[in-house]
């Protein structure tokens, strides 16, 4: 049996184990908080083909959905589901002609948590976990979009502990073993535009900490720190001799920071920068950074 079947045989054994504990319980609580905030941003430019001068015209747009519901299923049972969903496209217009490129992508992002854990008289409690994280399309080739490439999916189990929660403010962290399964989709055919799907999987520890805390009255600071250091990958044998022999054994990391200002009700500013590293991908630390001015929408 592979080390991706077993180790996933094992997290449905411990999940079971988990819900045969809580179905014990007699009592039921329902209690759960909601958050959503949808927020839209745009600017626009455009001139006519008889302006001079080499301006070019643009349109950016981008959306993005986040969603956190916090419930007890049971007296000691908690679910924590996050979901984070962001597009986002520019069009530029041609410095001569003033005749508009096809749209790009400037933002794409699929983002689905689920954490369960079981609330025990340790200092900490056990926890099981299941992350997707991918894109609405790949389009890098112009001529064929690939939906949900690269999908990426972490399973994971260990040990969580809240060091604050009071209202909307939580700061916690977990520590366990994981194992992600990444699917990648890749034009074979440039003629016939053919699809294949290649599978890759690794296991190793996992350690995830979240932030989430009201900063001033107006601002809510959310930071996320994912590392991830692999001890098994089903390309180690591929790499064996080259000058990649040991990068997927380097520690991956995803750091998240997002600064939330709402300057009324409809309207907020959002600043979001990330850093993120995985040595098979890159050798170098990679940052992104977008501040937006736009429309909001809360539900809480």
């Amino acid at each position: 049996m592979s080390m991706s079947k077993k180790c996933r045989l094992l997290f449905f054994i411990l999940l079971l184990v988990v819900f045969s504990k809580v179905n014990a319980q007699d009592e039921e609580s329902n209690s759960s908080r909601k958050s959503l905030m949808f927020d839209l941003t745009s600017t626009q430019t455009s001139y006519s083909d008889s302006w001079v001068g080499g301006e070019a015209g643009s349109v950016n747009w981008v959306a993005n959905l986040n969603t956190t519901i916090t419930q007890n299923l049971r007296d000691n049972l908690g679910l924590r589901s996050r979901l984070k969903l962001s597009f986002g496209q520019t069009l530029t217009q041609d410095a001569t002609t003033k005749i508009w490129n096809r749209p790009k992508k400037s933002t794409d992002l699929i983002d689905l948590e689920n954490v369960v854990s079981l609330a025990v008289t340790w200092p900490v409690d056990p926890y099981l976990a299941q992350r997707v994280e991918t894109q609405f399309y790949d389009g890098s080739n112009p001529n064929k979009k690939l939906m949900l490439s690269p999908f990426k999916l972490t399973e994971s189990i260990g040990l969580t502990r809240k060091f604050y929660e009071k209202d909307k403010d939580l700061v916690v962290s977990r520590l366990g073993l994981g194992i992600r399964q990444i699917l990648t989709k890749s034009i074979i055919d440039t003629v016939t535009l053919a699809v294949e799907t290649s599978t890759a999987y690794d296991g190793g520890i996992e350690s995830v900490s979240e932030v989430d805390l009201a900063v001033h009255k107006n601002i809510r600071y959310n930071g996320k720190l994912s590392l991830f250091k692999a001890l098994q990958s089903s390309k180690s044998d591929d790499l064996i001799g080259t000058e990649f022999e040991s990068d997927w054994k380097a520690v991956d990391l995803n750091f998240e920071n997002s600064f939330s200002g709402s300057l009324t009700k409809l309207i907020t500013v959002n600043l979001y920068f990330q850093f993120l590293y995985d040595k098979e991908i890159s050798r170098k630390v990679r940052f992104k950074q977008t501040l937006a001015l736009g429309f909001v929408f809360k539900l809480n």
